[in-house]
């Protein structure tokens, strides 16, 4: 049987995908980590399903279950906050699972930072003003940064930046970003994103950090900083041209379009 590695979303339970409900829904077993993934999900899945809450155990324990339900024929979800690509030890559950022989597959999430751009109601990308997002972290014991990839370094390009499992160090964060964005540089804080009980947190590198102490951040928050959060006067997108390469098709038939719709011979990213 398989092991269904599906990215929970960032915290609200109708933010799962629909994908990620289905395989829940029927998975007899389920690992999740409490402290993290929303208790509301339980809920899809199927009656007398194994719950593990895995927020105590080590990777060790985790494969254990992983493998026993697979020797059992069992399907199992395991649940990951967030998206599966970002921050998740997908890396080394896939490793333990390959070298045991147990299939697997992996449906993505919507990531916590999505989740607080909404939040924000900000787009990170805004024209003239940043057309890159660096999504990165801090240095832990536990998972040091890999050599050109301290703040020092990616700053230089004044980029949106989006910093994960940061905020308990965020005045340190903030004396390393001055000197590339400014202090006077739009910055915020979301914490729970997409929950009830979000946190949001808005101003710049002078006073964001006094913010999330005011507030008791110190974990499961989301740090922002760049200009494109206080984005105004800034040039239209390519949607505000007039567009002549395609005709307008009048009809609302989907069969009408054909396999791949109105784009076939060039899509257009944004469209």
């Amino acid at each position: 049987m398989t092991v269904h590695f599906i990215g929970a979303g960032p915290g609200a339970a109708d933010l799962i995908t629909v994908r990620g409900r289905d395989l829940i829904a029927a998975s007899p077993v389920c690992l999740y980590a409490g402290s993290l993934v929303p208790a509301d999900l339980l809920a899809y899945c199927p009656p007398g399903a194994t719950l593990v809450d895995t927020a105590r155990m080590t990777l060790d324990d985790i494969t254990a279950h992983l493998c026993d339900a697979h020797a059992a024929g069992l399907d199992v979800a395991r649940l990951h906050s967030g998206d599966t690509s970002l921050y998740s030890a997908l890396a080394e559950q896939m490793r333990r699972l390959d070298a045991a022989g147990v299939p697997y597959d992996v449906t993505p999430g919507v990531p916590a930072f999505a989740a607080a751009a909404a939040s924000l109601r900000r787009e990170l990308t805004v024209p003239g003003v940043a057309q890159s997002v660096v999504l990165t972290r801090t240095s832990v014991v536990s998972s040091p940064m890999p050599p050109g990839e301290d703040l020092a370094t990616l700053s230089q390009s004044r980029a949106t930046l989006v910093l994960h499992l940061a905020v308990h160090r965020i005045e340190e964060l903030v004396a390393e970003l001055v000197a590339a964005y400014g202090a006077d540089c739009p910055a915020a804080v979301v914490a729970w994103a997409s929950r009830s009980d979000e946190v949001l947190l808005r101003g710049t590198l002078a006073d964001i950090a006094a913010q999330s102490r005011a507030a008791g951040l110190t974990r499961t928050a989301v740090v922002i900083v760049g200009r494109a959060l206080a984005a105004d006067g800034f040039r239209d997108s390519f949607l505000s041209i007039a567009v002549t390469a395609f005709p307008p098709i009048a009809t609302t038939s989907p069969d009408a379009l054909g396999p791949a719709g109105p784009w076939a011979s060039g899509a257009r990213e944004g469209a």
